[in-house]
């Protein structure tokens, strides 16, 4: 049998087709074995049955106490509880019921006739998944238009402040989004707003939303201050799954998405993704070729290559749910096992002048993943060349790439849906949610947990702390000048030379912190001091 014959056999074979979900995947040139599926029988069915405790309520994080719930979110009924459920229920109508009376101008700020604009901030997962939802479905006729502060860079929000404008500030609804009320990027940004708006006689409180778990700090301040309203963040849900909770579903709402849709597409995921054969679970097999391409004994990256513009934040909200979910350094018997899975990519076919070149003929140290849209756009389209469009050549594109990859040795596989709309993302992301779940059960890691992240936040505060020493010397000094040795000398802080040296050049660049900086012969022979 030729080679093409035999191809287009092993295609048909491992072809996983769900039109009722507008979803198909083909795993055909990942160049996995015959026995695969029976080999894995036993993990598969064990990480199914895992699964099937998870939803049924059972403890993910036993160092926490925390059951995982996002499954619940667009099932309700499946919910361990009834008090659960009817939080989760009350929760998405308050959020339709809030965003209409918003767009009615029933909730309206002061100084304007009806809130036109959201300024959503959050950080990691309270703003990946919001920002995902943005770019594939917004478009000029949403009833409102959002913007995002996802990080504590002054730039940045001058950048997106500006950005709205001053004016329109009185007519922009801000969303402060965190779970604990403490996060710090959220909190210093949710900081620079307000007194953007303290700047034009304007009360941020009543602009203000918040989004976060009950008793947080976050939840005091909106009712101590009285802002607009409230919506909750649940323990059991995980900020890298929490887009089908009102972290998603409110901007979604108040931008005029469909978020019964989006809802509807994860819950008809999840029970497709509930199968126990994995010939027809596409998130089984979507784990299981991350088993095969790390069995080869390289940890291969996730390339993940989507051809479509709409799509582009697609590889950024997957680096958070794989990488942070699955990059753990033990297994659930504490054993040193330093899992992970490296993921990154932009979109076709723009790739086709960026990397794709290393892709073919560089380090053999990945797998893709190509994301197809069946649907070029809602109207028809031109012909570039006869009986040719321009989502034509995408197409081709994207079928020239696989090919080229798969004729050097390089593995891929295609995931294909019908088209970019709140179902078919809530499909998306209920598919890849159910993968990194199986995926850890197969390798043993818990999926839930993040001690990594926790380590950071930690390490920046000690950062700050050794920042208030350094300033408080200074200050105490006044018109003396130090070297950086001089100064963690004189602070017991030797063991942190390097990010004291870090600290002090970065306080001398900003005007504004009144830190003087005189050079000397090289770049650690400085002198600082306060002006």
């Amino acid at each position: 049998m030729d080679t093409h014959a035999v191809m287009w056999d092993r295609y048909k074979s491992y072809f996983v087709a769900h039109p009722s979900i507008g979803l198909w995947m083909d795993v055909s040139r990942m160049r996995f074995g015959a026995h695969l599926f029976d080999e894995m029988s036993g993990p598969v069915s064990k990480a199914l049955d895992a699964m099937a405790e998870l939803e049924a309520g059972a403890i993910a994080n036993p160092d926490e106490n925390r059951r995982v719930g996002h499954y619940w979110l667009r099932a309700p009924e499946l919910a361990p509880d009834a008090e659960t459920r009817t939080a989760i229920e009350s929760t998405t109508a308050r959020v339709k019921e809030f965003a209409a009376d918003i767009h009615a101008g029933h909730i309206k700020p002061p100084s304007a006739d009806r809130f036109r604009i959201v300024l959503h901030i959050g950080i990691g997962g309270s703003a990946l998944g919001p920002q995902l939802l943005d770019c594939a479905v917004s478009s000029p006729r949403d009833a409102m238009q959002v913007y995002f502060l996802d990080n504590t860079d002054p730039d940045g929000i001058d950048r997106v402040l500006g950005t709205i404008g001053t004016e329109r500030l009185r007519e922009t609804l801000v969303l402060v989004v965190s779970k604990s009320g403490g996060t710090k990027e959220t909190h210093n940004g949710m900081l620079e707003v307000e007194q953007a708006y303290r700047a034009q006689g304007l009360e941020f409180a009543k602009h203000a939303v918040a989004v976060t778990s009950h008793g947080s700090a976050l939840s005091i301040t909106a009712k101590h201050q009285g802002w607009v309203a409230e919506f909750p963040m649940w323990s059991w849900v995980g900020g890298r799954t929490s887009v089908t909770s009102a972290v998603g579903l409110l901007p979604a709402a108040l931008q005029g998405f469909d978020i019964d849709a989006f809802l509807g597409g994860a819950r008809d995921c999840d029970a497709i993704t509930r199968s126990r054969d994995p010939r027809t679970n596409p998130a089984m097999m979507l784990a299981l070729m991350w088993l095969h391409a790390r069995s080869a004994g390289i940890a291969k990256d996730m390339v993940v290559l989507p051809y479509k513009d709409r799509l582009a934040l697609l590889t950024r909200y997957l680096q958070q749910l794989v990488m942070e979910s699955l990059g753990k350094g033990r297994d659930l018997g504490g054993n040193v096992v330093h899992q992970g899975i490296a993921v990154y990519g932009n979109k076709g076919s723009t790739d086709q002048h960026a990397y794709v070149q290393q892709l073919r003929e560089g380090a053999n140290n990945f797998f893709v993943t190509f994301v197809d849209v069946l649907r070029d756009r809602d109207d028809g389209s031109i012909q570039v060349e006869p009986g040719v469009t321009s989502g034509d050549y995408l197409l081709g594109f994207f079928l020239g790439t696989r090919e080229a990859l798969f004729e050097n040795d390089r593995e891929s596989m295609t995931i294909t849906i019908s088209e970019v709309s709140p179902r078919t993302l809530g499909v998306l992301v209920a598919l890849y949610e159910r993968a990194v779940g199986f995926y850890a059960s197969l390798v043993g890691i818990n999926a839930y947990h993040q001690p990594g992240v926790e380590a950071g936040k930690k390490a920046a505060g000690v950062v700050i702390s050794l920042q208030r020493k350094l300033l408080q010397y200074l200050d105490d000094n006044r018109g003396t000048l130090f070297t950086v040795d001089q100064l963690v000398a004189a602070t017991e802080s030797t063991a942190q030379i390097e990010a004291a040296f870090k600290i002090l050049e970065h306080l001398a660049a900003n005007p504004d912190r009144k830190i003087v900086r005189q050079d000397g012969t090289g770049p650690f022979d400085a002198r600082y001091g306060v002006a």
